[in-house]
């Protein structure tokens, strides 16, 4: 993994010694679950011991809430609802005083609505795929202890999004969509042919085509001349 450039809380990174933080991994490609957990998983040099997987939501719970871990690297695009419906069925873990499990967001996205979405959820932290290993084991160890870690330029996205009373209000057209979906609605309106999406999400046309059914049913269009104008004056293109 190459640099993200991770925010720093100026102690310098590493591990407290003696110390592991429990992590599930929960992402839908496993190629990329395998890849963080050789880089951060080895816990006699990192602190980090990976006690469990998921690659969709139901998936998720389940292993949550079996394993009961301190951290939880959480995809923003899953099967099953996303990252916000992995948060929203957790709320009761997230809260726990005694036994908290907190959540940090590793995305390939850095839409600022994706990580105003999962912060929002409950997440403590949001991190793009580009981090590095070691700073992506810093990132854990201080969501463990509370804190709040973004990557530099995505902090901006929370900082106008809660810094005032005047905070965007909450879509309620596109907080009806999935986060795959709104995956789906943003390449159909930069103009991407669904064979296009299909090869870029890892997904079959067929599934593309029931992606954007669901969009334009969701937000009562006919075609996606009419959802490609619905995305602009978001400004989501």
């Amino acid at each position: 993994m190459s640099s993200d450039g991770a925010q720093q809380d100026g102690t310098g990174g590493g591990t407290a010694e003696g110390r592991t933080v429990r992590v599930v991994l929960v992402d839908d490609h496993r190629m990329f679950r395998t890849g963080v957990q050789a880089e951060i998983g080895e816990t006699g040099r990192t602190g980090v011991e990976v006690v469990g997987e998921a690659a969709d939501v139901d998936q998720a719970i389940t292993v949550i809430t079996a394993t009961r871990p301190e951290v939880v690297l959480l995809d923003v695009h899953l099967p099953g609802g996303g990252g916000v419906e992995v948060l929203r069925r957790s709320a009761a873990m997230m809260t726990d005083a005694e036994r908290p499990v907190r959540f940090l967001a590793l995305s390939v996205s850095d839409a600022a609505e994706d990580v105003i979405g999962v912060i929002r959820g409950g997440a403590r932290g949001y991190v793009t795929k580009t981090i590095t290993g070691t700073d992506l084991v810093n990132a854990i160890f201080r969501v463990a202890d509370g804190d709040a870690v973004f990557s530099p330029r995505l902090a901006g996205f929370v900082l106008d999004a809660f810094a005032s009373t005047d905070a965007p209000p909450i879509d309620e057209d596109l907080d009806r969509l999935t986060q795959r979906e709104r995956e789906v609605l943003r390449l159909i309106a930069r103009g991407y042919a669904y064979k296009e999406i299909a090869k870029q999400l890892f997904i079959s046309v067929k599934t593309v085509e029931s992606h954007v059914s669901a969009v334009l049913r969701k937000l009562q269009l006919s075609n996606r001349h009419e959802l490609t104008r619905w995305a602009a004056a978001r400004r989501l293109v």
